[in-house]
């Protein structure tokens, strides 16, 4: 899966768990008919939101992105379907490839080697990125939800 199909992917999931979680909270605050859409939207939108995180870090790496880049990357999965507008605006500057840079070519620096084994073992860096997802969730369910939650 090339990083523009594998980010477009994970943007759009956390779209949709956005849009699940603002249902879940129309259901809880205005109808006052259940909490249920809260419970169950606001784990998933987290788990999809740590995946977001660790994708858009994932492709930076790899299709070389600049800090400021990187950053709004990450900024867009805060405002509701923003990571849509954040995959257009990356697509639109050739910023997310067709072709993993560094399945292809030697890691230069000391953040690619390890992107480019995750990228050059594909189940073991599917299996890394699970296992991070999961410790990722499990320290925020330690934290605990955000303030008014």
């Amino acid at each position: 899966m090339s990083p523009s199909i594998l980010f477009r992917r994970v943007a759009i999931a956390e779209a949709v768990t956005w849009a699940l979680l603002l249902t879940g909270m129309f259901l809880k605050y205005v109808t006052k008919t259940t909490e249920l859409g809260v419970q169950v939207f606001g784990m998933v939108h987290g788990v999809v939101f740590i995946a977001y995180g660790l994708t858009t870090l994932l492709v930076a790496a790899d299709q070389r992105w600049s800090a400021g880049r990187t950053l709004l990357g990450l900024a867009s999965s805060i405002p509701p379907f923003a990571t849509v507008l954040f995959d257009r605006y990356a697509q639109k500057r050739g910023a997310l490839g067709a072709q993993w840079r560094l399945v292809g070519s030697d890691p230069q620096s000391a953040l690619d080697r390890p992107v480019a084994w995750l990228l050059r073992n594909p189940a073991r860096g599917a299996l890394a990125g699970l296992v991070a997802v999961i410790a990722l969730t499990g320290v925020a369910l330690l934290v605990g939800p955000p303030a008014g939650g």
